[in-house]
């Protein structure tokens, strides 16, 4: 085994999975891309979860990676425990249906072993696997794997909820003896004990199965395209291959506890390690969070930060550290891993001002609620949730910390009482809140608030006056958290008009806000909802205004493409066309509008081409403002006259396209770059919906097109894009051939089944056939019961078949016993509760099915009156 540095194990690991044509991914932002479902990104597979459930194709089919993850759900067990982190990295390999279960086994048999790269000692590994995956096991064995190191385990199939899953291989290190007190060896694999002997290093997760909740395990479907996925913890490979007591020892931490204790009164080994590894750990998690985007806050991920802020805080004064001081250790954070991510360098003057701005607000909270609840916790068993309450309500200390401390006292905390109290308050703020249109909640002071503001669109950078400052609708004197502003002029753009608003930031030299939405006031200023991020806003204060100009342009192109999209769609479709509602975002527009059919795939491309065209044409964009009559009169078009005062905004684009508009638009047309239609559809009688994205999100659009074609071309074997066509129309061509030769192949076995049958009919009480048809199906059981017709059509046929776990049932009655009172469907209806189904019908046909056929004898007893 190698002793290498944290950063040598992730770039050996990439390396060696790059050699067998793996292709690297960038970790993704631990702040979750539009997926609700994750407050953070946790795994290495979590940020590339729409390969694997196949809503996207991946460029590379087989990919590598070291993915920074978080993970919050045991935040307590941080600093108690050798290995467990709120921050982490995951070192993964992935095979989105490229190879498979003999590659995978083979490849990780080489990285582990071989000298040229971890060179592990093959006698200090061993293997777990599912006792239904033998396979597994063999090729381990293949490999040279000793069978007693190699350990069945039921618990080795990976299944998260309904979607791919399947068995794993566990890969563990053996640390020997010294760390096997009670002496169980393997044992502790065995029976999964959690223990410090047997260290996991390593998950190889086959994917193969679709999970379904509503069937077995052993009746899950096979994926049609299986895949690889697997994860190795980049902390504890560094801590076995540096031969380290814990995680927190090696290069990865220790820097971090070297820096700490240049602070601290008590060193690492006097203070029993705790309150350096929570700080190590901890300044880990916030230094990334924050680069990646994350913010402070009273909720969600920004509450996450908050709480472990102020963990670290109070872990720092139980080793004599009562100052702010965590944003010195960002420094050694960014020194430990700055080789593999650069990026951290950029952002370090801007984290150690958002925690030291933290810091500070937190310290004097800190002192005093400590101090008040030793108090409360002197003599008593349980401390009641109103006290809880009281701490977070006027000191606002918070509850995690409280249990936290109550159970060092061992003092248990009514956290229900606590929850209850916090309800309340939450019901009694809400109701106290008046709720004006859009939903905005407003107080009368932003109604009587009519300092009037100037928009101006056309500056990313401009500077602006403070003129009024919002607590939950409460005008206030500064901000210190999150609330909103109104400055005196503005470049962010308002939601209006189905354009949505601008994001970015505001400055002063002390202080730093991301503008996260801006909404119209009652009197149309800008009100712009922040989150200060350091330092405080105040009234008066001049500030530097940053809007996002990446995102403001994606909009303007997606604005300006939907004018040219309606100009085409008028052109092409006809004069009825009219705007009935519109988005534009950054990712993506959609225009809906009025036509009573669904357009042409013709049409479309039509369309499409004519809106690329005017693009290419590259003309100036022309803004104007003029009376409402005139822009009329002009021929400048607004669906909806009413929103628009005396004086209007024209924007003319390409001579076609001619409206009334108050949003963003290109200055040229060839600013838009490519437009791609996205969708077509219906959302009410007489309305299409039209949904667009342009510029680079075009182009990936046309890209990914293009990737399935070329799927497709590999799947049929063709040799150019052109030969799909004839290819596919000889394969349907096949495909209807053996259609009608299964069919024909079916009609003749219904013929020979039908005579064999007729042979059976039972005269009393009335002409009929009852049988039970094992090798039958639906389908086969409808075509029998058609030749029985042409044979005699005045029968009673019941036809009971076997399809998977149930016994579909057919009932035919003839003509003439039809007007004898025999009736299909209620002949259905007891048979198939006899058989402990369902069924029903019409008068001379009937379908059903039953569950059992323990009562098949008593099925003749349902003909006789």
């Amino acid at each position: 085994m190698k002793p290498l540095s944290g950063h040598a194990i992730r770039q050996m690991w990439i390396d060696f999975f790059a050699s067998k044509g793996h292709h690297l991914i960038p970790s993704a932002s631990l702040v979750p891309y539009q997926d609700p479902t994750l407050l953070w990104i946790n795994s290495g597979v979590a940020a590339i979860k729409h390969y694997f459930d196949g809503r996207e194709i991946p460029t590379h089919r087989r990919l590598v990676n070291a993915q920074k993850s978080i993970r919050t759900n045991d935040i307590e067990q941080v600093g108690y425990t050798a290995r467990h982190h709120t921050f982490f990295e995951m070192l993964g390999n992935f095979s989105i249906g490229d190879y498979f279960r003999k590659e995978a086994i083979q490849w990780a048999y080489e990285i582990l072993f071989s000298p040229q790269w971890f060179a592990f000692e093959q006698d200090k590994l061993y293997f777990t696997y599912s006792p239904l995956d033998l396979e597994t096991k063999q090729l381990w064995l293949q490999l040279g794997i000793q069978e007693d190191h190699l350990v069945p385990l039921e618990g080795n199939f990976w299944e998260i909820g309904e979607g791919p899953c399947g068995p794993d291989t566990e890969i563990f290190y053996d640390r020997g003896p010294d760390y096997d007190p009670t002496g169980l060896g393997i044992r502790l694999l065995q029976e999964e004990r959690s223990n410090d002997r047997y260290i996991e290093i390593w998950n190889i997760v086959f994917s193969q199965f679709q999970s379904d909740p509503k069937v077995k395990r052993s009746q899950y479907k096979e994926l049609p395209n299986k895949n690889i996925d697997t994860g190795s913890g980049l902390e504890r490979l560094a801590c076995i291959m540096q031969g380290t007591e814990t995680n927190f020892e090696t290069d990865l931490f220790f820097p971090l506890i070297e820096a700490t204790q240049r602070l601290a009164s008590i060193d690492y080994k006097q203070s029993e390690y705790r309150p350096y590894r929570v700080i190590a750990d901890h300044i880990r998690t916030l230094t990334f969070a924050l680069a990646d985007g994350a913010l402070f806050a009273n909720e969600g991920r920004g509450y996450v930060l908050r709480r472990l802020l102020r963990r670290a805080l109070r872990y720092g004064r139980k080793i004599g550290i009562f100052t702010p001081f965590l944003h010195t250790l960002v420094q050694t954070v960014v020194m430990i891993m700055k080789d593999f991510y650069p990026y951290l360098l950029d952002h370090q003057v801007r984290i150690e001002k958002i925690i030291l701005a933290e810091e500070n607000k937190f310290i004097h909270t800190l002192v005093q609620g400590e101090s008040l609840l030793k108090t409360m916790l002197e003599g008593v068993k349980e401390l009641s949730g109103d006290k809880a309450f009281k701490l977070y309500d006027t000191y606002g200390f918070p509850i995690e910390l409280t249990e936290e401390i109550a159970l060092e006292h061992e003092v248990r905390v009514d956290v229900d009482g606590f929850q209850s109290m916090m309800q309340k308050q939450k019901d009694l703020a809400r109701e106290s809140r008046q709720q004006f249109g859009g939903g905005h909640k407003q107080s009368k002071d932003l109604l009587a608030f009519t300092t009037p503001s100037t928009y101006v669109d056309h500056r990313p950078v401009i500077e602006a006056k403070v003129i009024g400052l919002l607590k939950d609708g409460v005008l206030v004197d500064s901000l210190e958290d999150e609330g909103d502003v109104i400055f005196d002029v503005t470049n962010f753009y308002a939601e209006s008009g189905g354009q949505i608003y601008d994001t970015g930031f505001i400055e002063t030299p002390l202080m730093r806000a991301e503008v996260q939405q801006v909404n119209k006031a009652p009197h149309k200023q800008g009100l712009h909802h922040l989150q200060v991020v350091y330092g405080r806003i105040s009234l008066h204060d001049v500030c530097t205004l940053h809007i996002d100009h990446v995102r403001r342009q994606r909009i303007t192109q997606h604005h300006s493409a939907v004018h040219l999209l309606q100009a085409s769609l008028k052109k092409h479709l006809g004069a009825h066309i009219l705007q009935q509602g519109s988005f534009v975002g950054d990712s993506y527009a959609r225009f809906d509008f009025t036509h009573g059919e669904k357009i042409t795939e013709t049409e479309l491309l039509m369309i499409e081409k004519d809106v690329n065209e005017m693009i290419e044409a590259a003309t100036e964009t022309v803004i104007e403002i003029m009376p409402i009559a005139e822009a009329k009169l002009s021929g400048a078009t607004s669906p909806f006259d009413e929103k628009y005062g005396e004086m209007v905004r024209v924007v003319t684009l390409n001579g076609r396209s001619k409206e009334f508009c108050g949003g963003s638009h290109v200055n040229n047309t060839k600013e838009i770059g490519l437009m791609a239609l996205v969708s077509e559809e219906s959302i009410a009688a007489g309305t299409r919906r039209l949904t667009l994205v342009t510029g680079l999100k075009a182009y990936e659009r046309m890209k990914q097109k293009e990737q399935t074609l070329s799927i497709i071309r590999d799947l049929m074997k063709a040799s150019s894009f052109g030969e799909i066509i004839d290819r596919l129309k000889a394969s349907i061509h096949d495909h209807t051939q053996t259609k009608l030769a299964l069919q024909e192949s079916i009609r003749q076995q219904a013929v020979m089944l039908s005579q064999s049958l007729i042979a059976t009919v039972e005269k009393t009480p009335i002409p009929h056939i009852i049988s039970y048809q094992p090798s039958m199906d639906k389908a086969l059981m409808m075509q029998v019961i058609d030749a029985l017709k042409v044979i005699n059509s005045d029968l009673l046929i019941i036809l009971i078949g076997k399809e998977a776990t149930q016994f579909p049932i057919v009932t035919y009655v003839g003509p003439s016993l039809i007007t004898q009172g025999y009736h299909a469907g209620q002949l259905m209806k007891q048979v198939s509760s006899l058989l402990l189904g369902s069924g029903g019908g019409k008068s001379d046909l009937a379908y059903g099915a039953g569950k059992s056929i323990d009562a098949l004898a008593q099925v003749r007893n349902v003909i006789i009156k």
